[in-house]
Parts: structure tokens; sequence; C-alpha cells
């Protein structure tokens, strides 16, 4: 069963720089890593073949010489998709609303970064100009050694 960690921040907080650095550490460490990423825009490509067969049905499979797929024309929960990765920790990029994993919030330095913290946040990550006195480490993006070793001890399977 796969384990989860999520990594949220606001937009251009290095939300996808700290993943790859992240998913390079822990699959060095020997995991099978994943990302599940938040898109706040379409992923369709107007006038593709895929896009055109999404118009009349609800699921559309792909195989490519690169890669396969399964696009599905409904919001599905990460409960839904999880269990179609093989791999043992998942890194969720976004949804920071959601309470039920743990977190690494990436900070910009600003205000807004303070709304960020919700009670599951394991560390933060990036300048903590208002963030101080949460109890949680507070680091840098190269330390990513340290945040992969938080990963391992923090992630949790989600609930059903």
């Amino acid at each position: 069963m796969s384990r989860v960690v999520g990594i949220i921040g606001y937009h251009n907080s290095g939300k996808t720089t700290l993943i790859r650095k992240l998913a390079r550490e822990l699959m060095d460490r020997g995991h099978a890593v994943a990302v599940v990423k938040h898109l706040s825009h379409h992923i369709d490509v107007p006038g593709k073949d895929t896009t055109l067969l999404g118009e009349v049905v609800d699921q559309v499979g792909f195989i490519s010489p690169e890669g396969s797929g399964i696009s599905w024309k409904k919001p599905l929960s990460l409960q839904d998709i999880i269990p179609h990765l093989e791999a043992d920790i998942v890194l969720v990029e976004g949804f920071k609303a959601q309470k039920s994993f743990p977190k690494v919030v990436c900070l910009r330095g600003e205000v807004q970064d303070r709304e960020l913290f919700d009670g599951l946040a394991i560390c933060a990550v990036g300048p903590a100009d208002h963030v101080q006195g949460l109890g949680i480490p507070i680091l840098m993006q190269d330390e990513v050694d340290r945040i992969a070793d938080l990963v391992e001890q923090k992630a949790i399977e989600l609930p059903d």
C-alpha cells in the first residue's frame, strides 16, 4: 500500500522543484515513488485524438512508445487514483485544503504563508519570515536529505 505526503504552497513557491529533488532522493534510497499533481487547468489538447474521443466517452486510455495513461472525464479523489500507481511513496502536489495527509509546506516569505498551516505540516521549506514558532523544522530546498528523512518517517496510508 502506498504512503502519502503532500507538498503544498502558493504559486511559484518551489513545489515542483522540491518534488523533483525529493523524488530523486527517495528513489536513491530504494523507494518506488509516484507523483499526483492537482491541476487548476484542463489537460486536454484541443484537436488531438484523445481529446476528441473524450468528448464522446467518459474514459480514454492511451498507450504510446513513451508511456501509457488513462483519462477520466470526472474528477476522482486521491483514494481513487493512488491504487492505480505502483509506488510505496506518493508525493502529492497541491490539494492545500485536504486534511488527510502530512504536508511539506513550501514558503514564499510572504504573510499569506501562515495560512498554509493546518496542523498537518511536518516541515516548511523556504524563507520563514512570517511562520516562526510553529514547532516544526524550517528547512531550505538544498536540505533534501533531511526532508526525505521526514517523509520516510511521517508518510501515511490514506484513510478510506
